[in-house]
């Protein structure tokens, strides 16, 4: 059950409200703006509106969210609410990812933005990811909430590079790329992780454009996941047990774990979106948050 929140807090909020104005700052404005001209230009004329360009938008989207999260330490000077675990598994799963999608076709969505506009999003998204944590763990260090941001990557890693190796696909049929591409799936469902336990140990406040950073995330999981489930008879693998593709339901299930992972924090930015715009900080509930 929800707790009470402070009264210390909710005035607190109203505060940052009333500072943001009536809306968002102007460069958030202008990366929502940037955002939608570049999807619109690549659906329509990259991907001459190919169905599976969702998946392309599903990166694009993710990068935004790192650009929107880059804007808010610039802006603030601080690092205070970013986890730097969080920003070092987005990285290590971009990394992943672009050891297949660089050069190997499997994953790739089938239009002309496989050709080259979804690498390099994600190459863009990686390289924010790197510059972002540098600001936070070096020039941003004495704002750093090194102490909440606590919880351990090590498992994580090693569950995802284990199960990947388990359950990878067989879409690039090489095992270790395909198994890389996996891991890279399973290591960014989990990047959030290090987030919401953030959030959770430093009162359940999470400023604008932090909450922008893992609802635009999510999003572009929900793209994804609707690109896999309408492929996901065409998803291969060498099978561990005779008539059961165990690839497909592995890659879906990822993404239902992201969106189950981030129900409650869901629910708080939407509510504050709908309540106070998209300038709104959310109070979040640290005991509802699912870590």
């Amino acid at each position: 059950m929800a707790s009470t929140l402070p009264s210390s807090s909710a005035a607190l909020a109203a505060s940052d409200a009333k500072k943001a104005g009536h809306g968002p700052p102007k460069p958030v404005v202008a990366a929502y703006t940037l955002f939608a001209g570049l999807a619109f230009a690549v659906y329509h004329f990259v991907a001459d509106g190919e169905f599976s360009a969702i998946v392309t938008m599903a990166v694009m989207l993710q990068c935004l969210a790192m650009l929107l999260l880059c804007l808010q330490a610039l802006a603030s000077g601080s690092a205070s609410g970013i986890s730097a675990h969080s920003l070092g598994l987005e990285a290590l799963a971009l990394c992943c990812r672009l050891s297949s999608t660089t050069w190997l076709n499997g994953y790739l969505p089938m239009d002309e933005s496989g050709d080259w506009v979804y690498q390099a999003f994600d190459a863009g998204t990686l390289v924010l990811s790197i510059v972002l944590l540098i600001r936070v763990v070096f020039k941003h260090n004495a704002t750093y909430d090194k102490e909440a941001d606590s919880l351990p990557c090590m498992p994580i890693i090693a569950a995802s590079f284990l199960l990947a190796a388990l359950l990878h696909a067989d879409m690039n049929r090489r095992p270790f790329f395909d198994t890389m591409w996996m891991a890279g799936l399973f290591i960014g469902v989990l990047a959030v992780l290090p987030q919401l336990w953030l959030i959770s140990r430093t009162g359940g406040r999470v400023q604008p454009l932090t909450s922008h950073f893992i609802a635009l995330m999510a999003f572009g999981r929900v793209l994804s996941g609707i690109f896999m489930w309408y492929a996901r008879h065409d998803i291969a693998c060498v099978e561990w047990v005779e008539g059961f593709n165990h690839a497909s339901p592995a890659i879906l299930s990822a993404h239902v774990v992201h969106l189950v992972l981030l129900g409650d924090f869901a629910y708080y930015y939407v509510k504050g979106v709908a309540t106070s715009g998209l300038a709104a900080t959310l109070e979040v509930s640290s005991s509802e948050i699912m870590v």
